[in-house]
């Protein structure tokens, strides 16, 4: 682990993490971030939090519309609630956005601690 560079400037390593947190786009630089092993602490831990969302709702996406593909019954309900998941991956990939630009902390109830198994 290298030491912390004073000549560093803050504003840009701020700045990838808001690249983290676009969403699906985001996803490839915090991949490229944890299968480098490289980065402070906090981008490591962001970083995996956007593999975990992103992952997840990749995983929900495609089993909602593979089950809207399979059953004309469950078509509508399926796509709709595929929609919401996919508006509350984005509302939630905001929200981070807005908690980075306040200075909170990045942390998701029950996500967080999932994202942590991660390497």
């Amino acid at each position: 682990m290298s030491s912390p560079d004073p000549f560093e400037n803050l504003d840009i390593r701020r700045l990838q993490l808001f690249l983290y947190l676009v969403p699906v786009v985001g996803f490839f630089p915090a991949l490229w971030t944890l299968y480098r092993r490289r980065g402070t602490r906090q981008e490591r831990n962001l970083s995996r939090l956007v593999v975990t969302l992103a992952l997840g709702w990749l995983l929900g996406y495609l089993l909602l519309g593979a089950g809207a593909e399979a059953s004309a019954s469950w078509s509508l309900p399926l796509l709709i609630t595929s929609s919401l998941l996919t508006s509350g991956y984005f509302l939630v990939n905001l929200w981070l956005m807005v908690r980075l630009w306040q200075r909170k902390p990045l942390q998701l109830p029950g996500v967080s601690k999932l994202s942590d198994r991660l390497p």
